[in-house]
């Protein structure tokens, strides 16, 4: 099983990542499959992991980041969505037309922030889902459609 630990003493963008996610300073938190859990509950972490090895979950086929990464010039307005950082060769991403670059702004016309919400919003599909996807490449709007 793989996981990532983050000291957010040390860390201010997991710290910021974490507040963002739960709404509080409180730690522990392990979040599985997006629903976060604060403090160390034994059985809401067994039930997730357990539901998650049963589960397929839709892959898009790309690695993404938090758009808000990007470094702006002053005065410009921050960025939001998920930056796509590289797209895997015949996957949902490839096919629906999503390059390297690409920012993804919405997905089945909920607006995505980062990666945290581009990865809630993918939860609640099935593989087989047709989903509209809206990215910008550039400063031109882009819709598609995504087959999960």
């Amino acid at each position: 099983m793989q996981f990532t630990e983050h000291d957010v003493s040390r860390d201010r963008a997991a710290a910021e990542e974490m507040v963002a996610i739960t709404g509080q300073m409180g730690v522990p938190v392990i979040v599985v499959d997006g629903e976060a859990i604060i403090g160390f509950n034994r059985s809401r972490l067994q039930q997730l992991l357990a539901a998650g090895s049963n589960r397929q979950r839709p892959r898009l086929g790309l690695k993404v980041t938090d758009a808000g990464t990007i470094s702006r010039k002053p005065g410009e307005p921050p960025v939001f969505g998920a930056l796509v950082g590289s797209v895997a060769p015949s996957s949902s991403g490839y096919k629906a037309g999503i390059k390297t670059g690409d920012i993804i702004t919405s997905i089945n016309q909920k607006r995505i922030n980062n990666v945290v919400e581009l990865e809630q919003v993918l939860k609640s599909f099935t593989p087989g889902s047709r989903i509209p996807v809206t990215y910008y490449r550039g400063d031109k709007a882009i819709k598609s459609d995504i087959i999960l």
